[in-house]
């Protein structure tokens, strides 16, 4: 996934309202930005941390910069704009990047199902070729780390990713495949794990989709100003 325009740097006053930063830009300017992350970003919202932000080319939004990553010492780039890994997995299954999801001609973007929900990514066969069960996937954004190597998800409670996981399971129940992509959007992390301490729900819900036929899939990113991409799989520890 390539930054549409050039990123830009500046320096990080506060983060408040969950969605507003405050920033220092290069010249010296302060301004609010947006913030792309409902969750909690602990760990990256310290202030004078380095940020790279994109800008809108849209002359009417208010607020024409959104925060895009975090430079962290010792850690290098972070990604915390939640939307953007739809688009990195997305990017990555094009290219077969993602061994697990090759093979399937047709791609599609927040589709209808289990009642109101909508998943991200749903990857279906040719009509015309030999059919294989679609493959529905749900991708988790994931920047949270406490422990060296280890990516860690969720960062704050999250009952609506536990409901994700319970309708993937009617997914498998129907004789599709049910994919849970978690999409680290950090350089520094070997492995991936639930953060049960901090959500005492998920990973128990995580673990049961699991045994259920829910495919638990976890992928590194590699990150600069110009671009995000799918680096290497993580190995998930239970």
């Amino acid at each position: 996934m390539r930054f549409k325009t050039p990123l830009e740097r500046g320096t990080l006053i506060r983060r408040y309202k969950r969605f507003l930063a405050d920033v220092v830009l290069a010249d010296g300017t302060e301004t609010t930005i947006h913030v792309p992350n409902p969750g909690a970003m602990l760990g990256l919202t310290g202030p004078d941390l380095p940020v790279w932000m994109s800008r809108s080319p849209d002359p009417k939004r208010k607020l024409p910069l959104t925060l895009e990553m975090i430079d962290l010492p010792g850690a290098g780039l972070v990604g915390v704009n939640t939307m953007n890994p739809n688009r990195i997995g997305e990017a990555a299954i094009a290219a077969d990047a993602i061994p697990e999801l090759i093979g399937y001609p047709i791609l599609r973007r927040e589709v209808r199902y289990d009642g109101n929900s909508r998943i991200d990514i749903l990857l279906q066969s040719d009509p015309d070729a030999l059919q294989r069960p679609s493959a529905w996937v749900e991708i988790k954004n994931v920047h949270f780390n406490r422990a060296p190597g280890l990516a860690e998800f969720p960062d704050c409670k999250t009952e609506r990713a536990v409901k994700h996981l319970k309708a993937l399971e009617r997914v498998v129940d129907a004789g599709d495949r049910a994919v849970m992509l978690f999409i680290v959007q950090r350089m520094d992390c070997t492995a991936f794990t639930t953060a049960d301490d901090i959500d005492k729900a998920y990973g128990p819900a995580l673990r049961a989709a699991a045994s259920h036929g829910v495919e638990v899939l976890c992928y590194s990113c590699h990150l600069t100003p110009e671009a995000i991409r799918l680096d290497r799989a993580l190995p998930w520890r239970p």
